[in-house]
């Protein structure tokens, strides 16, 4: 396996693979149907790429109020340090934009991984497009 670098992305410009990506995992992988999967703040949001070589593997975005989402990691690159290296990038972004708290609603399994990161759980189980999440916090 190459490295993995992460860039910010340009939703004109990169939307095919950030379609790509969010497909395969949220749509095809965890059923989540499409109209819920894509909103007017992809036009907004400042979006991030996780690659190998030249394949983009994860994607990420961050909106405007500091809110984290649509993290994701193509299922043959989980468990290889991608999530990390995006969430650390989105992270510093927006810390760079002076953007605090950070927020996000996490899918349930995905709490640890987030509070590795110093998020905390912020309220109950919720379903969110079919599956259980809950919101997080990050103070910075």
């Amino acid at each position: 396996m190459n490295k993995i670098t992460v860039s910010v992305a340009q939703w004109q410009k990169n939307n095919a693979d950030i379609r790509r990506i969010r497909d395969s995992v949220f749509v095809a992988e965890q059923s989540v149907p499409p109209e819920l999967e894509w909103d007017a703040d992809d036009a907004e949001a400042v979006h991030f790429l996780a690659w190998e070589g030249d394949y983009a593997v994860g994607t990420a975005r961050l909106l405007a109020d500091g809110e984290i989402g649509r993290l994701s990691v193509l299922k043959d690159w989980r468990g290889l340090k991608v999530g990390e290296a995006l969430l650390s990038a989105v992270i510093d972004e927006a810390e760079k934009r002076g953007l605090k708290p950070l927020k996000l609603s996490a899918q349930v399994q995905a709490v640890d991984f987030y509070q590795r990161f110093g998020f905390m759980v912020t309220s109950k189980e919720f379903l969110e497009a079919g599956l259980p999440h809950v919101d997080m916090l990050r103070q910075v």
